[in-house]
């Protein structure tokens, strides 16, 4: 009988792992009765809020082309760059919205989860998941401010508002930015809290 290749070895062994990851995880969440819903909107809402996070902080870079390019009186440019960035905020406003449904899901299964500082852990994520969707919307909003300002301190010319003013608003924007990657930090330590408390 000829002996697997090292290359089906390494596949086997890593079903092996991944089965046996989740026959671990199953077995605390049934010694710890978590709800299944819960995990499931935990999980897909980590990865949509990482997502945001990434998205957002690409960001920081081209406001600081924008800057570049305003304070160079490159109008155009700038206000391409705004553009772009508005259209990249419609997307992060959907990402939002499917945020909103897991975090929604996860506060809905709340009251099946029997440990007090799980539920505990479990209600600062949600509420870390909330203040990131409100930020994000403060995101937006002053996205729109910046590119309103762009467009009049470039119409016809009248450059009616200054550099300062512009880069106070880009400023805003990167506040934005950090405060969502906090937000997002914050919902991580408390899920990684959630986990200690559960797998004990």
């Amino acid at each position: 009988m000829s002996k697997p290749s090292r290359k089906t070895s390494a596949v086997l062994a890593f079903m092996a792992i991944v089965a046996a990851g989740y026959g671990i995880t199953e077995y605390w969440r049934l010694r710890n009765n978590l709800p299944q819903a819960f995990m499931d909107a935990q999980a897909k809402g980590a990865i949509i809020a990482q997502s945001i996070v990434a998205t957002s902080q690409q960001s920081s870079a081209t406001l600081n082309q924008v800057n570049q390019d305003d304070r160079q009186g490159n109008d155009q440019a700038a206000l391409a760059l705004v553009a772009n960035l508005l259209t990249e905020s419609e997307n992060l406003r959907n990402q939002a919205v499917q945020l909103s449904n897991q975090v929604e899901a996860m506060t809905q299964s709340l009251s099946d989860i029997n440990s007090l500082p799980a539920r505990q852990a479990a209600l600062d994520a949600i509420s870390s998941h909330l203040a990131l969707i409100n930020q994000l919307i403060n995101y937006s909003g002053d996205l729109g401010n910046l590119s309103d300002a762009l467009q009049r301190r470039f119409s016809q010319g009248s450059y009616a508002e200054t550099s300062v003013q512009i880069q106070a608003l880009v400023n805003q924007v990167n506040v934005d930015v950090a405060a969502i990657n906090n937000f997002n930090n914050q919902a991580a330590a408390a899920m990684q809290q959630f986990n200690s408390i559960v797998n004990k």
